[in-house]
């Protein structure tokens, strides 16, 4: 007697603790918290839709993919049904065993049922997010990097809530041929509006997914960046992939300083022009040259033989930019640096911000070996592919420094408010600028170039930057530049490709450039034949 009393205590125990335990995780899982069940109604959250980050173009660049979801009447159909198409069936289970109506991921050729019905909603971040650098990343629904954390206060507030509605008895299970009913609550747009473009962007990701490490950006002369990419870039879905990858792939590149090399060269002529020396100045090349005892080589050392100013800047010759810079005013020379927004941070949006990179001061150039090294970009000088770019569009400018932006406008409660732009600020001479075109024209029209383009007129200035850095083979660590414009008469875009521990700037960064220009031409004809259309 004694043992089945025991034994029908211990059964009851059981039961209890499982009834406790069912009642327990029904309470506290998340899913059903946000269900609310009242006047013969089972509510479910099926997603929530947070602030649109758009292109310029108003083309969505997150918020732009979409998931299949299934609410579940888990009957035998409905359990039956489903289980045919749920990408997750543990987690499924898991649900069933709750008995109540159910949400569960879906392949989208789940088709609808009785029991089931099947939602497309919008997914957050697709597959492969583009611009991935720009736009960042979240951790629990709170912006973590890019303007995913910027704007944070904007892009976290509810745009579109849909829901799930079953009908059921006083006792909780569904009726019985009763529909599930969709709701969709619009509570109003709230988004970032960037200066991207989203074809533009695609083109740069596409140009340059063989550099393992590097960055391009393309901008309008007057500051709107149209892309930023870094390499390597990183997938939003699988964080944890990239956190022990040597290649840093979480870093945006475009933002972080490099050594500069012979695009620097712009600089070092536009100080002598404005300093009175004439593109006629002639130096003759040796392959060598000599600063107070110190020897400094030319890339070819053979020697170039007697340059004038254009053909020095094709020819990149390093010995006659270290001559033309013998008899600068320091003070000048750095003054002029700073004019073309080197040492200067570029502030996009909060926590987007460029390195400032660093620049030679006053006391460096009374050694006249760190002088010398200055004038064709090496020695402690560094500076960002973004601030190339801006030094670019100086040169297209004819003379003006624009503010660059990325961040066009918010849209906050369906208010939309542009950014104010500042005036673009003078600081070289027209004609100085000028002839710094021609001079980009000149190198890129040389047949030697890999920049020219099939299908439109380019002008810029390679760059293979030197970085005192040996691999373990002894060979240096080289940066390969490429920066200049198109087309060349009427600039319209501004490129500047970086290629770290690159070949040479001709080798590793001018076909970059060459693929990006040609691939925006093509775009820009197809859009006029399709508005003509």
């Amino acid at each position: 007697m004694w043992k089945r009393f025991m034994v029908v205590f211990a059964v009851m125990s059981i039961s209890l603790s499982y009834l406790y335990m069912r009642l327990y995780n029904i309470a506290t899982n998340a899913e059903y918290q946000n269900t609310a069940i009242s006047q013969g109604r089972y509510v479910l959250t099926v997603n929530k839709t947070y602030g649109t980050i758009y292109d310029r173009n108003m083309i969505p660049l997150n918020n732009n993919s979409y998931k299949h979801i299934a609410a579940v009447n888990p009957s035998i159909e409905g359990i039956s049904h489903i289980n045919k198409y749920s990408l997750d069936k543990n987690q499924d289970y898991n649900e069933m065993l709750y008995e109540l109506p159910f949400l569960c991921d879906v392949s989208d050729d789940c088709e609808n049922i009785s029991d089931v019905r099947v939602l497309r909603v919008t997914n957050r971040v697709p597959d492969q997010q583009t611009a991935v650098h720009l736009i960042g990343y979240t951790r629990d629904n709170v912006g973590v990097s890019g303007i995913e954390y910027s704007f944070d206060y904007i892009l976290r507030n509810e745009c579109f809530v849909e829901k799930v509605v079953f009908e059921i008895d006083a006792n909780g299970n569904v009726l019985e041929g009763s529909d599930i009913e969709y709701e969709r609550e619009n509570k109003g747009e709230f988004a970032v509006i960037t200066t991207i473009d989203k074809d533009i962007q695609m083109i740069c990701e596409t140009a340059g997914k063989n550099i393992e490490k590097g960055a391009i950006v393309v901008m309008t002369p007057d500051g709107e960046i149209r892309a930023m990419a870094s390499f390597p870039d990183f997938d939003v879905n699988k964080l944890e992939e990239s956190l022990d990858d040597e290649n840093k792939p979480f870093i945006n590149r475009a933002l972080l300083s490099y050594n500069v090399g012979s695009i620097f060269k712009l600089v070092t002529s536009a100080t002598a022009i404005e300093q009175g020396k004439t593109t006629d100045f002639i130096y003759e090349c040796k392959g060598y040259t000599e600063v107070n005892g110190k020897i400094f080589r030319c890339h070819k050392h053979s020697g170039h033989g007697e340059l004038n100013m254009a053909e020095a800047m094709k020819e990149s010759c390093n010995t006659y930019f270290i001559e033309l810079s013998k008899e600068f005013d320091n003070s000048k020379f750095i003054n002029m640096t700073q004019k073309f927004g080197f040492g200067e941070k570029i502030y996009l949006a909060n926590g987007i911000t460029s390195y400032s990179g660093n620049i030679q001061n006053e006391t460096d150039l009374e050694i006249p070996a760190e002088k010398a090294n200055m004038s064709f970009g090496q020695g402690k000088l560094t500076a960002t592919p973004l601030q190339i770019a801006r030094m670019t569009a100086i040169i297209a400018n004819g003379g003006f420094s624009p503010e660059i932006n990325v961040i066009k406008g918010t849209v906050e409660n369906e208010n939309v408010l542009y950014k104010l732009k500042n005036n673009p600020e003078r600081v070289i001479d027209f004609e100085t600028a000028y002839i710094l075109r021609r001079f980009m024209e000149y190198s890129v029209n040389n047949e030697a170039s890999n920049a020219r383009p099939s299908n439109t007129t380019a002008a810029g200035k390679t760059s293979t930057a030197q970085t005192g850095v040996f691999d373990e083979n002894g060979n240096e660590v080289l940066q390969a530049w490429f920066t200049g414009y198109f087309p060349s008469d009427n600039p319209e875009y501004i490129v500047t490709v970086f290629v770290e521990d690159g070949e040479t700037g001709n080798s590793s960064a001018a076909p970059i450039f060459r693929e990006i220009a040609e691939k925006i031409t093509m775009l820009e004809k197809e859009q006029v034949a399709e508005r003509v259309y």
